[in-house]
C-alpha cells in the first residue's frame, strides 16, 4: 500500500480501498456493502476515539476490547443494543477488514485470527424482591414539593405497569384515566396497549397531578415550545427525558443501597416477576409487557422453584398422593 495522502489518515484509506475490493473483487450486493460501510465506520469511530488511525496500531486486545463494548452496549430502556447475531455480523466486518489489510501487506499479522463473537446471554437483570422494591417506593421524601411529588408518581408507575422508560417519558395527560385506573402506553413498533394501574400508583399520581405537575407547568419560560401535553414534566416545565427519569430512579435507588442493582429495566422484570409469583397467567403478562413473542415473556419472567412447586402440587391430581412404604 501507498502511504495516506495528506490530511487522510492510513486507516481511512484502507476503509476506502477495502470498500472497492468488497464491490468489485467480491461482487457483493449493494446492500451487503451498505452494511459492511456502517459496521466498519462505527469500528473506525471506536478507533479514533482510542487514539487508533494507523491499522498498524490495533491488537488482539483492541479487538477484543470492541466485542466487549458492542456486548455490554445498552439502550435508554436497559436493553442490549446489539443483538448477538448483530456483534457477530461486526466482527465479520472487522475481520474482513483486517485479512485484507494483511494480504495487502499492511500488516504483520491479523489481530483478530483469534477473537470470537462470545455467546451473549440475553441480559436480563436479576429482578427485586418484594421488600426491596418497598424500601425503593418509599426512598423519595415526603415534603410536597412538586419534584418529590412527581419522582413518586413516577417509581410507583414503573412497578405498577411495567412500562418502558421511553414509554414513560412519551406518555401524555390524556393517556391516563384515573376514573378507570389504567394508561394508553404507545410502545416499540407503534402498538398501543391499555395496562391497569394499581391503587398505590394512582393515589401517587393523584398528589402529583394535584399539587406537582400544575407548579411544574407554572415554572415553564415564556416562549418555550410545547411538546404536546406530557404526563411527567421537569424542573423546566418540559417533558421530562430519559435520562432525566433515569436520575429519578438512580436517586432512589441510591438513598437505600441498591444504585448498584435498580435501573428502570430491573423495575420492569421485578413487575413480571412478582406478578408470575403470585400466579399471573403468563399470556397475560406477554400482553401487559407488549412482548411480540410468548419466548421473551418467558425469559424475563424465570418462576422461582418453590412457585413451581406450589402450583404443580396445587394443579397436578396425583402430586399429593403418599409414597408407598417399602417401595
Amino acid at each position: 500500500m501507498t502511504a495516506a495522502p495528506p490530511g487522510v489518515s492510513r486507516l481511512g484509506e484502507l476503509l476506502t480501498e477495502h470498500a472497492t475490493w468488497l464491490a468489485i473483487e467480491r461482487g457483493l450486493r449493494p446492500n451487503t456493502l451498505a452494511a459492511y460501510r456502517r459496521d466498519l465506520a462505527h469500528y473506525a469511530a471506536y478507533l479514533h476515539q482510542r487514539g487508533i488511525d494507523d491499522p498498524a496500531a490495533v491488537t488482539e486486545r483492541v479487538v477484543q476490547d470492541y466485542v466487549e463494548a458492542l456486548v455490554t452496549a445498552r439502550d435508554d430502556d436497559g436493553d442490549a443494543r446489539y443483538a448477538p447475531a448483530s456483534v457477530a455480523r461486526h466482527l465479520v466486518a472487522v475481520r474482513s477488514l483486517h485479512q485484507f489489510a494483511l494480504d495487502e501487506g499492511e500488516l504483520a499479522f491479523d489481530p483478530t485470527e483469534d477473537v470470537r463473537a462470545p455467546r451473549v446471554g440475553l441480559g436480563i437483570p436479576k429482578a427485586l424482591d418484594e421488600d426491596e422494591v418497598e424500601r425503593l417506593l418509599e426512598a423519595v421524601p415526603d415534603d410536597g414539593a412538586p419534584r418529590t411529588l412527581r419522582d413518586r408518581a413516577i417509581l410507583e408507575t414503573l412497578y405498577a405497569t411495567g412500562i418502558r422508560i421511553s414509554e414513560l417519558v412519551g406518555m401524555d395527560r390524556g393517556d391516563l384515566d384515573l376514573e378507570e385506573a389504567v394508561v394508553r402506553v404507545l410502545g416499540k413498533g407503534a402498538k398501543e396497549r391499555m395496562i391497569p394501574v394499581g391503587g398505590a400508583a394512582c393515589r401517587a399520581l393523584e398528589s402529583y397531578l394535584a399539587a406537582g405537575r400544575p407548579q411544574l407547568v407554572a415554572s415553564r419560560r415564556s416562549g418555550a415550545r410545547g411538546d404536546g401535553d406530557p404526563l411527567f414534566l421537569n424542573a423546566r416545565g418540559g417533558r421530562l427525558t430519559r435520562q432525566g427519569c433515569w436520575g429519578v430512579v438512580r436517586t432512589a435507588a441510591r438513598r437505600v443501597g441498591l444504585e448498584e442493582r435498580v435501573s428502570p429495566h430491573v423495575l420492569r422484570h421485578s413487575y413480571a416477576t412478582h406478578l408470575l409469583n403470585r400466579g399471573a397467567d403468563l399470556r397475560v403478562v406477554q400482553e401487559l409487557l407488549g412482548h411480540a413473542s410468548i419466548s421473551t415473556t418467558q425469559v424475563y419472567t424465570k418462576v422461582s422453584p418453590e412457585r413451581l412447586r406450589v402450583v404443580y402440587e396445587a394443579a397436578h391430581p396425583r402430586a399429593r398422593l403418599e409414597p408407598r412404604s417399602g417401595a
